[in-house]
């Protein structure tokens, strides 16, 4: 296995690192975690791990092979880096660059560009022939100075958050303001641990955002709502991302007329723009909840949101469920989203 180290998005302060690990069993890849730090993952795992992270993953910025890691003062960074063999993974008359990117406010007593030139000329005279190029390089060595320490490798890859702008609520041609953000949705997805070829489904689907990014990641897809406008809408939004769903069905989530899912992902309406058919976000929640369990195989996984004042935790432990994981999303001042994975016992 692979000395590997993740670089996380900081828009939420558990689920990336979450997410991170739910891929890595999704895809039954053994790994070892060595070190949660502030937006990094240190782990060992093999280097295929690393194409399965960035096909699925919303949260994961960069991954990298791990070279050395150390104090961030500038006397352990420079010992460190004296004693590292370069020759590894950087062959005689390859280009390189070095970029030293800072978490937040760690170490600030360190300067970033100075760090990288440093660097660079230790790579420089630990071996033979390599040049610097800072527009194409080879290799692109990277730091990343956090939790009063420096990681520093060889990236492998790098997600381009375009990709999840471009699929934004605002973005989609059927917009409703109760929409999931499409990042959230991917994360969703992989929380529930889906893999390729399973069918899911999201009994509220809504605008499609759980549809969408569970079928770019090779999931076939099911679709229920009780709205014929949103079922409408939800096509729409479908074919617009080339989303070829296994159907779309107009039905109260209670009484789910299916068999033989995989997983369920789901976003219930509450909040101010969902609507809630006269039923109480609770009745919505508990039914689903209750309807799902006779649908899913033992050990298949639900990953459901719900306002976090709900107490989600609760009403699974009394259907039979086994609460696995929860994180907390902020909304606005008046909603914050608990995110909550249950397993069928």
């Amino acid at each position: 296995m692979a000395k590997l180290f993740f670089l996380l998005s900081g828009e939420n302060e558990t689920l990336p690192a979450a997410e991170l690990t739910a891929i890595l069993e999704a895809e039954n890849i053994d790994f070892q975690v060595k070190e949660k730090l502030d937006q990094v993952v240190r782990l060992e795992a093999d280097l295929h791990s690393v194409q399965a992270v960035h096909r699925r993953s919303a949260y994961t910025m960069m991954s990298a092979i791990e070279l050395f890691t150390c104090p961030a003062e500038e006397a352990a960074i420079t010992e460190t880096a004296e004693q590292t063999d370069f020759t590894d993974v950087l062959n005689a008359g390859e280009s390189f660059e070095v970029r030293v990117r800072r978490i937040k406010e760690h170490a600030e007593m360190l300067r970033t560009i100075p760090l990288e030139a440093k660097l660079g000329k230790l790579i420089l005279r630990s071996t033979p022939n390599a040049k610097v190029n800072l527009k194409n390089p080879n290799k692109t060595f990277i730091g990343v100075i956090t939790s009063n320490k420096l990681v520093f490798g060889v990236k492998q890859a790098e997600i381009q958050p375009k990709t999840f702008s471009e699929r934004r609520p605002r973005k989609k041609p059927f917009f409703h303001p109760s929409a999931m953000p499409s990042k959230l949705a991917r994360c969703m997805v992989n929380l529930a641990r889906a893999r390729t070829g399973e069918l899911l489904l999201d009994p509220f689907c809504g605008t499609g955002s759980v549809m969408i990014e569970a079928a770019f990641i090779g999931c076939r897809v099911l679709g229920l709502d009780i709205q014929r406008h949103m079922i409408v809408g939800c096509r729409i939004n479908l074919k617009h991302f080339g989303v070829d769903a296994e159907g779309l069905v107009i039905a109260d989530s209670r009484k789910l007329p299916f068999r033989g899912l995989s997983c369920l992902v789901t976003d219930p309406p509450y909040g101010r723009s969902a609507s809630t058919m006269k039923s109480t976000t609770k009745q919505i929640v508990e039914g689903v909840l209750n309807s799902a369990f006779t649908l899913l195989g033992e050990g298949q996984r639900i990953c459901i949101a719900s306002p976090k004042t709900l107490n989600i935790v609760q009403l699974g432990a009394d259907l039979g469920y086994r609460h696995l994981e929860s994180h907390f999303a902020y909304v606005h001042r008046t909603l914050t989203r608990e995110i909550a994975v249950f397993q069928k016992t």
